[in-house]
């Protein structure tokens, strides 16, 4: 690990790691969170229709795996309407996942919410738009929170609908559970991968092993023009595993939480986690897409056993994934052909951030994007932004704070503290002077992060948001400094 200095200059050399589909394997934790069956192949366009309905709240949009033919057999027609929570029978126990998006000047938290309903539990999004009049750091108050869960049903013109008692029964047992939201911008259009859905009420004549159907749902959000301006999950892409040649290597995914990236060249890419078939060992990975007309899983992964991907693109097109591994480090690596291979960025940015002196390491995903800086007033620098635990022991015990990083992918300096909280995943958002309304268009360095832990060791359910506020400053005094040497 780094300690913080006030540069440091990680040698460039061509010690590069190459690794193509499954090999550099390492090994990995004795066990891995449990994740559906899948392949991992090509998304074709013939097999996604997105269906535009009304433009409120109210109703979701629903998309409809439509009649592509993997070998398996007819794919079932998954529908999905967003609903508000209840407020007087549902509640929400704990936020986690963080993600950060800027639309029309105003930053949106977006998180994967925990509730519950008569002491069963379920998955939503939850999403806010963020203010600091207060102070620089703020909790997310979960009374204002948006929080939107997915329902199957039918689909009749614009309306979800059960036509006969017998549906209506069998879709009240429709378990649809989405998590790890991961986000990408586009003009006006958020994006949202969210993994997984399950049907667990299949009707009486489709096979027991068919009755448990899990896939990855895209979906579109705006942002209403209401006064409360809040996000609206409006058109929803299901991607059900049968999309996928069961002759892979892959037996399950998930998506990685945080970001993904939109490229200069059109294509947006996700971040996912996949399940090696051959040994049950978490592999980091892409799925990228032009808009919504095609998709492909990347060829090439990650070492074994590295996971909660984030991906950000660096220079002349080229992709940097970073993970968290078993062996407590952070690779970093690199591809210049959306992911059909990584080259382990050894020597620059790969295994610069450490791990737990005791103990297994707790991989969280970490903040990891691009910003392009004004120094000094007279030159912009592309950078690359970073929040991750730094480890320390605190009357006698390890903790592992946020600190925010930069890096020009030459040079790292570690900018300093963020948070006092334990091992926390979080998020990271540069908006840029002007974007905004007025009284709202001012540079910001914004974290948002999982808040762990309160008093002694008990577990909190919210997320913080964090101005960076000096720690912009900061690092606009080192890249001056750079800039002289």
């Amino acid at each position: 690990m780094h300690s913080r200095v006030a540069a440091v200059k990680a040698p460039r050399t061509h010690n590069r790691r190459r690794v193509t589909g499954s090999s550099g394997r390492r090994e990995g934790r004795e066990s891995e969170r449990q994740r559906p069956n899948m392949s991992r192949r090509v998304f074709t366009s013939a097999v996604l229709l997105l269906l535009f309905v009304v433009m409120c709240c109210g109703i979701g949009g629903a998309v409809q795996a439509q009649g592509a033919n993997s070998g398996q057999g007819s794919l079932t027609k998954p529908y999905f309407d967003w609903r508000d929570k209840n407020e007087v029978e549902e509640t929400v126990s704990s936020l986690r996942v963080p993600s950060l998006v800027e639309v029309n000047g105003g930053v949106f938290a977006v998180a994967e919410a925990q509730c519950t309903k008569d002491g069963c539990g379920f998955t939503g999004i939850a999403s806010g738009l963020l203010t600091w009049t207060d102070g620089k750091t703020k909790d997310l108050d979960l009374s204002k929170l948006k929080i939107q869960a997915p329902d199957a049903c039918h689909l009749k013109g614009d309306k979800c609908t059960y036509e006969k008692a017998e549906d209506a029964e069998s879709h009240s047992n429709t378990k649809v559970h989405v998590s790890r939201p991961t986000t990408v911008v586009h003009g006006s259009d958020i994006y949202m991968l969210a993994g997984n859905y399950s049907s667990e009420g299949a009707a009486a004549d489709v096979k027991a092993t068919d009755a448990v159907q899990w896939g990855l749902l895209l979906v579109r959000g705006n942002v209403s023009e209401e006064n409360d301006k809040r996000i609206c999950w409006r058109d929803t892409y299901g991607l059900p595993w049968g999309l996928f040649n069961k002759q892979e290597s892959l037996t399950g995914l998930i998506g990685g939480g945080g970001s993904g990236v939109k490229l200069k060249d059109g294509p947006f890419v996700f971040p996912v986690e996949g399940t090696k078939k051959e040994n049950n060992k978490t592999v980091s990975l892409i799925i990228y897409s032009s808009a919504t007309e095609s998709w492909k899983l990347s060829k090439g992964m990650s070492a074994d056993g590295c996971s909660d991907p984030s991906v950000v693109e660096w220079n002349d097109g080229k992709l940097m994934m970073m993970t968290a591994c078993d062996d407590g480090r952070r690779r970093v690596y690199e591809s210049g052909d959306k992911g059909e291979s990584w080259t382990e960025a050894l020597g620059t940015l790969s295994r610069v951030w450490g791990k737990k002196k005791d103990g297994e390491a707790k991989n969280v995903g970490s903040g990891f994007i691009t910003a392009t800086i004004d120094d000094d007033g007279t030159e912009k620098r592309n950078v690359m932004l970073v929040t991750l635990p730094v480890y320390s022991t605190e009357n006698g015990k390890e903790k592992g704070k946020l600190h925010l990083w930069l890096t020009d992918n030459t040079h790292i300096v570690d900018i300093g503290p963020v948070s006092s909280d334990d091992d926390a995943a979080s998020a990271l958002l540069y908006k840029s002077a002007g974007s905004g309304d007025q009284g709202n268009n001012n540079e910001k360095l914004i974290a948002l992060y999982e808040k762990k832990n309160v008093g002694e060791n008990k577990p909190s359910p919210g997320m913080v948001s964090v101005v960076l506020t000096e720690e912009l400053k900061r690092v606009k005094e080192v890249l001056a400094t750079w800039k002289e040497v």
